[in-house]
C-alpha cells in the first residue's frame, strides 16, 4: 500500500494529466487506454458514480469504459464485487483490504484490463481518530495476459480536506491520478 499526502490533489487539468496541465486527467486516461487497446471498470463507494461520470466526460469513452459499480452498502460490495464479509467485519468498508477487493472484483466481473475503486469517509460525520473524515483508499487492479503472472492490485491511502463535496471531488481526482500513474508504469515496463 502506498500512502499519499494531505489532499493537495489539484484535480482535472492539474496533477499528472497531460504533463503540462493542459489536458484533463480523464482525457489522458482515455488516450492511454485507447492507445493500448485496454478497457476499464470502476467500483465506487463514497464517490457514488462520479469516477465513471468523469471517465465518460471524454468523447469516445465507450471504446474503453465498460461499466461502473456503485456499491455504497456492505451488501452491495459483497454481492456485486465479491468483497469478503471477513474484510468488511474486521477492517470496515474504509480500508485497504476492501479497496483492493473492490478493484479486483470490478476487474474480474467486468473482464476488463483495468479497474479503479474508491472507498472512504466523505463526512461531515462518520470520522474517528483512526479513520478521520477525508480518509480515502483507492484500489487499482490490472489484468495482465494469462500465463504471465503479472496481474496485480495495489492500494493507496489519502487523507483529503474540505467539505463533503470537496472530499468526493478530490477522491475522484486521486482515483484517476492513481490509475493513470499505474497505467504509465506498466507501459514503461513493456
Amino acid at each position: 500500500m502506498d500512502e499519499r499526502g494531505s489532499g493537495d490533489e489539484t484535480g482535472s487539468g492539474g496533477g499528472i494529466g497531460g504533463g503540462d496541465g493542459s489536458e484533463p486527467i480523464e482525457a489522458t486516461l482515455g488516450a492511454l487506454l485507447t492507445e493500448r487497446g485496454e478497457t476499464l471498470a470502476t467500483a465506487e463507494s463514497l464517490t457514488g458514480g462520479l469516477v465513471g461520470s468523469r471517465v465518460t466526460d471524454v468523447p469516445g469513452a465507450s471504446a474503453y469504459f465498460d461499466r461502473g459499480f456503485v456499491t455504497y452498502a456492505y451488501d452491495a460490495k459483497r454481492e456485486l464485487l465479491g468483497v469478503s464479509r471477513e474484510s468488511l467485519d474486521a477492517d470496515g468498508a474504509v480500508s485497504a483490504s476492501v479497496a483492493e477487493q473492490m478493484a479486483a472484483g470490478a476487474r474480474d466481473r467486468a473482464d476488463t484490463t483495468w479497474a479503479v475503486a474508491a472507498t472512504g469517509i466523505a463526512g461531515p460525520d462518520g470520522g474517528t481518530a483512526e479513520k478521520p473524515v477525508g480518509l480515502v483508499y483507492v484500489g487499482v487492479a490490472h489484468a495482465a495476459p494469462w500465463g504471465t503472472e503479472e496481474s496485480f492490485v495495489r492500494t493507496e491511502r489519502v487523507v483529503l480536506d474540505g467539505d463533503r463535496a470537496a472530499v468526493k471531488r478530490k477522491a475522484v481526482d486521486a482515483a484517476l491520478e492513481a490509475l493513470v500513474r499505474t497505467v504509465r508504469e506498466v507501459d514503461a515496463e513493456e
